[in-house]
């Protein structure tokens, strides 16, 4: 009887400790929604193969993630997040995120260099990024060469701007600023330019899918878009071009951190730099998913085209520094409502 509760006992323990062990093995992913079936096959299956573990996902926008973030502060039930680089510099303002210990991932040295340090003091990586342009018509205008085009008399009631709170509004209103020689960060130029073609814009749109819908009902010739519209853009039956101004185009970053207290930060760690290796990389750009952050990855032409690819196309790229997205945020939608106002 003793040596069969012993045998209960011990049978009991191993169960304990192997359910313990499984969840050691997990690590709880905070993402974005989007392409997460491509995602699995790309980053999470060969990333549990190779360490034995589980990929966790939990997916939404950016604020809201973050305000779970927040909520879950004091016993975080996520190890890893990727957000908006505003987002971060945000969760890094808050404690929310700890900085990385980026001599440890081995595929950070692949990295572009804007994607480094995109927030400061090592908070986040960058995966990945998207470039803010000119698309426009082909067969009604030549080749934009400017961001002053769109100021252009024969482009009146033909145009389409982004809302100043839409993904596309502060880049928009960022490369005005850079055009006509604005400062920063009261970026009031670049603000008063913007709103100053209310009356020849056909709307300021809320979201990328009314540029589309216009562009496709011929009612516009030109419109600032992000890159990762362009796919749906080019699906058009209309003759379209991305343009590449000589002043250049502006976007946004999307990064990854690491939660402050995670319970799973080795496996956490091991993900990021999975993540940010050229295999995965190359996977998730050559699926169209993601511009690669990896300065190793080498894409088809079919690829290369549609997304944010090589030195050339990041060069170009003048993305607003998310601590001046947070601290200046609130005066330029002001500005941006007075200006929309007379």
């Amino acid at each position: 009887m003793f040596i069969r509760t012993l045998a209960i006992a011990a049978c009991i323990v191993a169960t304990i400790a192997a359910a313990a062990s499984a969840e050691d093995a997990t690590v709880v992913l905070s993402s974005y929604g989007i392409a997460q079936p491509q995602y699995g096959k790309d980053l999470y299956s060969p990333f549990e193969a190779q360490c034995g573990c589980k990929v966790v996902v939990d997916t939404g926008n950016s604020a809201a993630r973050l305000a779970k973030l927040e909520a879950y502060k004091d016993n975080p039930d996520t190890d890893v997040a990727a957000l908006s680089d505003a987002s971060a510099a945000q969760a890094a303002k808050e404690g929310l995120i700890e900085p990385i210990d980026v001599g440890a991932l081995s595929n950070f040295p692949k990295l572009y260099q804007i994607a480094q340090d995109p927030v400061g003091g090592h908070f986040a990586v960058g995966y990945t990024f998207y470039a803010t342009s000119i698309v426009y018509r082909t067969d009604k205008m030549p080749p934009v060469t400017s961001w002053q085009v769109l100021w252009s008399p024969t482009l009146n009631k033909r145009i389409a701007l982004p809302d100043i709170t839409t993904t596309q509004g502060v880049p928009v209103a960022y490369m005005a600023n850079l055009t006509f020689n604005g400062t920063m960060p009261d970026m009031k130029v670049g603000i008063a330019k913007v709103t100053a073609l209310k009356d020849s814009a056909v709307t300021y749109y809320p979201s990328s899918a009314v540029a589309t819908q216009l562009f496709q009902q011929d009612e516009i010739w030109a419109a600032p878009v992000g890159r990762f519209d362009w796919p749906n853009l080019k699906k058009l039956d209309v003759p379209l071009a991305w343009s590449m101004p000589q002043e250049g185009q502006s976007g946004g970053m999307n990064v990854l951190v690491l939660v402050k207290g995670a319970k799973h930060k080795a496996l956490a760690m091991k993900l990021i730099d999975a993540w940010l290796s050229t295999e995965v990389q190359t996977a998730l750009a050559s699926d169209l998913v993601d511009s690669p952050a990896n300065s190793e990855v080498k894409l088809a032409p079919a690829a290369a085209e549609i997304l944010v690819y090589g030195p050339e196309a990041v060069k170009s790229l003048h993305l607003v520094p998310p601590d001046v997205v947070l601290a200046n945020r609130a005066a330029w939608v002001a500005d941006w409502n007075a200006g929309m106002a007379h």
